[in-house]
């Protein structure tokens, strides 16, 4: 097999990893892949909700907290998980180029 899918810890969902330009594969090779990759995509919706409410959880913890260097490291959480919802965002839209080429 010249694809596979890879969990990535960091964002939560398995990514496609491709081993040969796109036009390379076969028809069908692409339909496998665009397959998986949206039911995988479709899961991207629901991993950001629950990223976002770990965010509104550590905000509240800074609302009340008086320590500082404990509030630069919530600050610090909520910037990481704010760059992975960033990141999913940007794989949920890539989905929308390959079908679209794929289709012309």
């Amino acid at each position: 097999m010249t694809y596979s899918f890879q969990m990535d810890e960091r964002l939560g969902i398995k990514l496609p990893i491709l081993n040969e330009s796109w036009n390379q594969y076969t028809v069908q090779t692409q339909e496998s892949i665009l397959s998986e990759w949206e039911t995988i995509r479709g899961k991207i919706p629901d991993r950001i909700k629950e990223l976002e409410h770990h965010i509104n959880e550590k905000q509240e913890q800074l609302n009340i907290e008086e320590d500082f260097e404990r509030s630069c490291q919530l600050n610090s959480d909520i910037a990481e998980l704010a760059s992975i919802i960033n990141d999913l965002w940007i794989w949920y839209r890539l989905n929308n180029q390959v079908t679209e080429k794929s289709h012309q």
